[in-house]
């Protein structure tokens, strides 16, 4: 008998289990953000399908079956826009973490630019919960997740040359959403 998915994030969690279910580290970072999201949701007064849904699915595109791109954030949403998901949810995972930065530096600043960048409460609260979960799941600070990825990365790689931009992009949305949580 098939489970009935009554949310969107119901839904949306059957969907990256069925991408990203059998990858380990990146099932257990996206359920933690998924976690993570539904309690700040509550707390900051955001709609929890949208945000919980957009948290699932924010690391799709890391999935070999729908990663064209080899750009996550971007494949992510090209492959929900293809499956009827709402632009709202797509614009979200496209620009989650500042994706805008490194799709900039890897010249998919045209793609991206299908999606809507909303840079509302809701992708603060997105890339929040993405920056303070690590990548086992784990609850961490922004800063030792936003370290752990340049290692993971490494200092040549796309994320090591936009940092002069994102890292600051990134410390301001945690300053943005922890004031709210205050």
């Amino acid at each position: 008998m098939t489970a009935l998915l009554t949310t969107r994030a119901d839904a949306a969690r059957h969907l990256a289990e069925t991408l990203l279910g059998d990858s380990g580290d990146r099932w257990r970072h996206s359920a933690g953000v998924a976690e993570r999201a539904a309690g700040l949701a509550d707390r900051l007064g955001l709609d929890p399908d949208v945000l919980v849904a957009a948290a699932w699915l924010h690391d799709i595109g890391y999935a070999k079956p729908i990663a064209h791109t080899g750009f996550h954030p971007l494949d992510g949403a090209v492959h929900l826009t293809g499956e009827g998901w709402p632009a709202r949810v797509a614009g979200l995972v496209a620009y989650h973490s500042g994706a805008r930065f490194v799709a900039a530096a890897r010249g998919f600043t045209d793609q991206l630019a299908v999606f809507a960048d909303e840079r509302s409460l809701m992708a603060d609260a997105l890339t929040y919960a993405d920056q303070t979960v690590g990548p086992r799941g784990e609850r961490v600070d922004t800063e030792q997740r936003y370290a752990e990825m340049l290692l993971r990365h490494g200092p040549c790689s796309v994320n090591a040359l936009v940092d002069a931009d994102r890292r600051p992009y990134l410390r301001a949305t945690a300053a943005r959403v922890e004031a709210l949580l205050r």
